[in-house]
């Protein structure tokens, strides 16, 4: 099992989001894990809130090991062909240690507040698998051309190509059964999901069913769920055995109340 540490990028100064990476990389965790937002999601009033790609960027000239993603990167807020070239260059300045992950994006007070468009969400899924499309174009192949209802790119190319081939791995954040989950079956290297084991291994099944009908191994794509580090020490254990047993190799803890401490603990029995 691997595990990474949700740094709860929002509400703290950037030496504190610094701290974080490097404390998570000095316990052992695989991962490093912000978010993809512009405003604090939770709290009131306004606060701090670091851009998410441009963190990535300059967390990797203060960590060595750690792989470094969000949770997850929302299509509204850039052109596909944008992040392409974003997660070109922080592959590169991260040396290969970037998980591309994607959302179709969901936080209506923010694109309101900020004036960013959000579609309504047949559309917005719509356009989320095209956006998956372009990005997997330019980060493989020269004068690349799609035509979609939403995004095109024409005789587009991108150079140098990502450091990790032939591309970072594609994390999809996706819970909906019915368009979200074919998605992952069809584009995904990782799905990720919030939920119990329970329910997360139910969804687990149906996107098996998906990718063979699809034609595609579902051992391919790769399971990742988010654990909660407020339980006692045998809870947390009972859960990462129920998502192991469910298919999931990839934790993202996220940050508890407890902070540095919990984490040290849940580390000294999990990441030896």
């Amino acid at each position: 099992m691997d595990f990474g540490l949700d740094i709860a990028q929002q509400r703290m100064p950037w030496t504190e989001i610094v701290s974080r990476a490097q404390f998570a990389e000095s316990l052992g965790f695989t991962g490093v894990w912000g978010f993809d937002h512009f405003q604090p999601m939770y709290g009131e009033g306004p606060g701090e809130c670091f851009e998410g790609n441009t963190t990535l960027a300059a967390l990797t000239g203060v960590t060595q090991r750690v792989r470094l993603g969000l949770l997850v990167t929302g299509m509204t807020y850039r052109h596909p062909s944008v992040f392409a070239a974003e997660a070109i260059t922080i592959d590169h300045a991260s040396a290969g240690r970037l998980e591309l992950s994607y959302g179709a994006a969901w936080f209506d007070k923010e694109h309101n507040e900020l004036g960013i468009r959000l579609p309504i969400l047949s559309e917005r899924i719509d356009a989320f698998e095209e956006a998956i499309t372009i990005i997997r174009g330019l980060l493989t192949t020269d004068n690349f051309t799609f035509e979609g209802k939403h995004f095109s790119v024409t005789d587009a190319t991108l150079q140098p190509r990502p450091v990790q081939g032939p591309h970072p791995p594609i994390w999809i954040g996706a819970s909906g059964e019915k368009r979200m989950l074919p998605i992952v079956a069809r584009h995904a290297d990782v799905w990720h999901c919030f939920g119990s084991p329970k329910v997360l291994a139910e969804k687990s099944l149906l996107l098996d069913g998906l990718a063979e009908a699809g034609g595609r191994d579902p051992a391919s794509i790769r399971r990742a769920a988010s654990l909660s580090l407020e339980g006692n020490a045998d809870s947390i254990a009972r859960a990462i055995d129920a998502f192991a047993a469910a298919g999931f190799d990839y934790l993202v803890c996220g940050w508890p109340p407890g902070g540095h401490a919990t984490i040290e603990t849940f580390a000294a029995a999990h990441l030896a």
